[in-house]
């Protein structure tokens, strides 16, 4: 058999989409054009605009005021189309999700709390898309597909108590309630970690798609017996519901400092008695909403996946500097030392390989060929950042624990990677173990 060769090699930098090549009947991994072009536009933009927001808001006191910093560079994203382009085209948006995961992984190695709170919108409008009606679409979507403003927009699920376990049988189920009331709904608990949920001035975002448990009668415990799917609604609140409530009803207890991640937004919030209209209520309640919710994290994984590779590409990026630049006070850069660069060769290839990890499983969710590699792309990148930050830091050396260097802000970045949008081992793991188990489960399928 006669193999043909590849006299040009592909361009391994970009380590891109796959698709048939028919000049060397092979699989390739070049962009299209047209995604090329798409990568072309987020560079520049997060040069021209993420690379100054960091001076902004980093030395502000406060979780809050480093948020409200980003409004400025959020308002240019939404006007250039960047936020449209995390809404897929079949829903008006702009782009696919694999180019999606270009734009996060070329901004969030610039500035990645600016990238996030764009990234949060898209998660947040995920259960809209997935089950609302068209008449839903109309009224709430539109505002972001426009190129005006600063619509921010956010999926409230997480609860202080934990929700990895939300649909288990048996468990206590979501401690955020909604009781029918006539034509309205009566929400009380609370809710913490949902990034964009305060908005831009503390009053909600545009858009919170709030992810409740329906009671009725007077207990609000979870039979043990029910089926939690089916008591899962969500309602789509904005600061025009919140403003027709007394003030208590919907309170900003605090908002989270965090050591990386420092200008997010994922406050804990209270609700108390908060009507809700029953024409609030998105699309069908029960299993589609709870399917619509689990479907949109899957979409968020695999982003995460890319926020990973854009870290660890700041990483590398960094550590490789200082490698060729400093010899630590030998005859020549310590990049010519076997021991340094092995380790920057580790960094490097777990970057590459976590990017392919991610561009197939955003193919994969674009065509609706299922989710484990959706799962596998939030699960390695992640944790490979954490490797590769400390395998950078140590070919660095002691150097790298000054926070004159960007290797401490980097390691604090990293560090949450594994743990939210759904913990790898309380949440991913699981997924991954629900898709092995099956009778009929293939493997290889996903090649």
């Amino acid at each position: 058999m006669t193999r043909k060769l590849i006299t040009k090699p592909p361009r391994m930098s970009m380590l891109s989409y796959f698709h048939f090549c028919p000049h060397h009947g092979l699989v390739c991994f070049d962009l299209t054009p047209e995604q090329a072009e798409s990568r072309a536009k987020f560079v520049k933009f997060g040069k021209e605009v993420f690379s100054e927001v960091r001076a902004k808001y980093e030395n502000l006191p406060t979780q809050y005021e480093r948020f409200y910093a980003l409004l400025p560079s959020y308002t240019e994203a939404v006007k250039r189309g960047i936020l449209k382009a995390l809404i897929h085209t079949k829903y008006g948006g702009g782009g696919s999700l694999f180019e999606a995961a270009l734009l996060v992984e070329e901004t969030y190695a610039i500035d990645v709390n600016a990238c996030l709170t764009l990234v949060a919108t898209s998660l947040g409008l995920g259960p809209l898309l997935r089950a609302g009606t068209p008449e839903q679409h109309k009224e709430f979507l539109t505002p972001f597909l426009q190129l005006e403003g600063a619509p921010i927009c956010s999926l409230v699920h997480s609860e202080p108590g934990g929700t990895a376990n939300w649909l288990v049988k048996g468990a206590n189920g979501l401690q955020v309630t909604a009781r029918r009331d006539g034509d309205f709904l009566i929400v009380n608990g609370r809710k913490t970690w949902a990034s964009n949920s305060s908005g831009w001035d503390d009053k909600g975002a545009d858009l919170q798609c709030l992810v409740v448990r329906e009671v009725t009668g007077l207990d609000d415990t979870q039979a043990p017996d029910v089926d939690p799917e089916d008591a899962i609604m969500v309602l789509l609140v904005t600061p025009e519901i919140i403003a027709q409530n007394p003030p208590e009803a919907y309170t900003i207890l605090e908002h989270l400092e965090l050591p990386g991640h420092i200008a997010m937004c994922g406050p804990l919030v209270e609700f108390k008695n908060l009507r809700v209209p029953a024409t609030r209520i998105l699309g069908t309640p029960g299993k589609p909403t709870a399917d619509a919710v689990v479907k949109s994290f899957m979409d968020s994984g695999a982003l995460v996946g890319a926020a990973a590779v854009g870290n660890m590409r700041a990483v590398y990026e960094v550590a490789l500097k200082f490698c060729k630049e400093d010899t630590r006070g030998g005859a020549k850069p310590i990049i010519h030392h076997q021991s340094v660069s092995n380790l920057l060769c580790n960094v490097k290839m777990r970057t590459d390989a976590s990017r392919m990890l991610v561009w197939k499983a955003c193919d994969d969710l674009d065509k609706e060929k299922g989710y484990e590699i959706a799962v596998e792309a939030k699960i390695y990148p992640t944790e490979c950042a954490i490797t590769n930050i400390n395998e950078a830091m140590a070919a660095v050396g002691m150097m790298a624990y000054s926070k004159d260097t960007d290797f401490p802000r980097l390691l604090n970045d990293a560090t949450v990677l594994p743990l939210f949008d759904g913990g790898n081992y309380g949440i991913r793991r699981r997924q991954m173990e629900q898709i092995m188990v099956q009778q009929d489960y293939s493997p290889w399928a996903t090649m």
